[in-house]
């Protein structure tokens, strides 16, 4: 692991009365004017930049007037889980007649609107199918909807492939010709404009009334902010408005009973929270129904408004979630012991890792993935049995290779390797003949080498540069975290720099608390290192390290002091 300073442009933008410090900070992840700070709900970009919400909207309105039953058809995962939750709670809000859910079982059914889920669906006797975080590749399965008779509205972000589904309908910002700036909406950002437009629409119509007055959607920005984060999708200027919208709700105690539920099993007070958050500790939970068992539970919990039931559930997830991480390191052991067993330096890797094991579990191969992308710094396609001689895999990629296009080229390349894929540039999900692994493993690792160089595969670190001793304080800490939120495309700020190692304890089984001093300083910092190799540290030899870390306020007893949070530790 190399650490580099992150670039910042030679000439920084006028953001008013933001320090000098944030000032570069914010220049460095691309912000340019003030307008972009703007965290305000008037700031939102409005949603009549979407092609397809007049129609979306059209179909609405006549299924609210005419009282006819709406089905929400999600997907398993945390954005899907919110999205459908978002979708259910806003249109009864708006006056819908009649509301349900479906998400497809993982194991039974895979991703998205297929024909099987409508055969489902039809046995519920809905009039419209509402489609949230899926449905933009799922040609046949609207296509057997309308043929049953229903009215059908996509509302997805996914990439489209070159035909587009024959919907009543599409919402989708990726979708060719939409004018709407940011693509990085998540799916639960995507519904929650469709349910703005459609109450616009309500009001102009005269359709509030004292019986029936007109809700605040505001109320649902808990569930936006928790599915933004948790899909790990690039947080522009719109999406951090809804991120800190959200956060300010939850902090505030004003978040839905299943999201309060879930921070209490993980013992994390709301009032603290920050956008990480959403994504290491509620989003994990949320899932872990969708990984190990049905995502209707997850959903159940953010829809319920009995506090006692929230918790119960929310007891169940965590539990789930244990389970998931004990099936996650028992995945990982074995997918190094594999490559151990090639008895292949990190250097001779293929630049595409391809790993399968008829044992893993088909919900934790993403994870898996993404443990091991961020090991060896490439790309990883993890794979699972997915029965009836195909296998699932669940792809994670670096910087410089967008993995969906990759598939894409692979399949144009090689027609009938794939049997179906999809995704983002940095996440996506595929199915092949189990006999067609060897081949594509080849083709994977080839289009990897075609578009990747060996120097792109050396893990890099990007610093925001050296703090001085004086700003090594609450005050700066703080600010930082308000400054925000952060996430993916806009870093936590982070800093490296030499330090004296004065004290290190191991705090159960793989984290490394540290108390460092600066050189030339006396004063004391304290650190931690989260699943450190307890084969390496503590080590008694070592008294000076490099550290790449973040700045962090601890918490105890009502006393907070400085931490460092620590990415990444080395030896000197």
């Amino acid at each position: 692991m190399r650490i580099e300073s992150r670039p910042v442009p030679s000439s920084l933008p006028a953001l008013g009365d933001v320090p000098p410090l944030l000032t570069r900070l914010y220049a460095a992840r691309g912000v340019s004017s003030a307008a972009e700070l703007d965290k305000r709900l008037q700031a939102l970009l409005p949603f009549e930049l979407f092609k397809g919400m007049p129609e979306a909207v059209a179909v609405l309105i006549e299924a609210l007037e005419k009282r006819q039953s709406i089905l929400v058809v999600g997907d398993f995962d945390c954005d899907g889980a919110t999205a459908s939750s978002v979708a259910v709670l806003a249109l009864r809000a708006l006056g819908a007649a009649e509301v349900d859910y479906l998400v497809p079982n993982r194991f039974e059914y895979g991703y998205g609107l297929t024909p099987e889920i409508v055969e489902v669906a039809l046995t519920r006797s809905p009039q419209v199918l509402v489609t949230v975080d899926n449905g933009i590749s799922s040609i046949e399965g609207v296509a057997a909807a309308k043929a049953a008779g229903l009215k059908v509205v996509v509302t997805d972000h996914h990439l489209p492939a070159e035909q587009l589904p024959a919907a009543d309908a599409i919402v989708n910002p990726s979708q060719p010709g939409c004018e709407f700036p940011s693509k990085a909406v998540a799916g639960v950002g995507v519904i929650f404009y469709v349910m703005l437009a459609l109450r616009a629409a309500l009001r102009e119509n005269g359709w509030f009334t004292e019986q029936r007055p007109e809700p605040n959607l505001g109320e649902l920005l808990d569930l936006v902010a928790l599915g933004t984060v948790a899909d790990v999708v690039p947080l522009d200027a719109n999406n951090r408005i809804f991120v800190h919208q959200g956060l300010a709700r939850i902090r505030a105690g004003r978040c839905r009973p299943g999201i309060r539920a879930l921070l209490e099993v993980a013992a994390r007070p709301a009032q603290r929270l920050v956008s990480t958050d959403l994504g290491f500790i509620v989003g994990p939970r949320l899932n872990a129904a969708g990984r190990l068992d049905d995502m209707s539970l997850g959903i159940e919990c953010l829809l319920t408004d009995n506090e006692d039931l929230a918790r119960d559930i929310a007891r169940e997830l965590d539990s789930l979630n244990r389970d998931r991480k004990t099936i996650e390191r028992d995945m990982q052991q074995q997918a190094l012991a594999t490559l151990a067993a090639m008895t292949l330096e990190e250097k001779d890797l293929p630049f595409g890792l391809c790993l399968f094991d008829a044992e893993w579990h088909q919900g934790v191969i993403g994870i898996l993935a993404s443990r091991l992308k961020d090991k060896y710094h490439r790309p990883v396609i993890a794979f699972a049995e997915a029965g009836n001689g195909d296998m699932k895999g669940s792809a994670r990629s670096v910087p410089g290779l967008h993995i969906r296009d990759a598939l894409d080229a692979v399949a144009a390349h090689q027609p009938g390797l794939i049997s179906k894929f999809g995704g983002h540039a940095m996440a996506a999900g595929l199915s092949l003949p189990a006999a067609h692994f060897e081949a594509f493993q080849t083709a994977f690792d080839a289009e990897v080498r075609r578009q990747l160089s060996a120097e792109d595969l050396t893990g890099r670190l990007l610093s925001d540069g050296e703090l001085v001793q004086s700003e090594f304080n609450l005050e700066l800490a703080g600010q930082l975290r308000e400054a925000g939120p952060w996430g993916q495309h806009f870093p936590e700020p982070g800093f490296h720099g030499e330090f004296r190692l004065i004290q290190q304890r191991l705090v159960g089984e793989r984290h490394l608390k540290m108390v460092l001093q600066l050189p030339g300083s006396a004063d004391l910092l304290d650190a931690i290192a989260f699943n450190v190799d307890p084969k390496v540290w503590p080590n008694p030899t070592v008294q000076r390290v490099l550290l790449a870390y973040t700045l962090d306020i601890n918490e105890f007893r009502g006393r907070q002091t400085l931490q460092l949070m620590v990415k990444h530790l080395q030896a000197l």
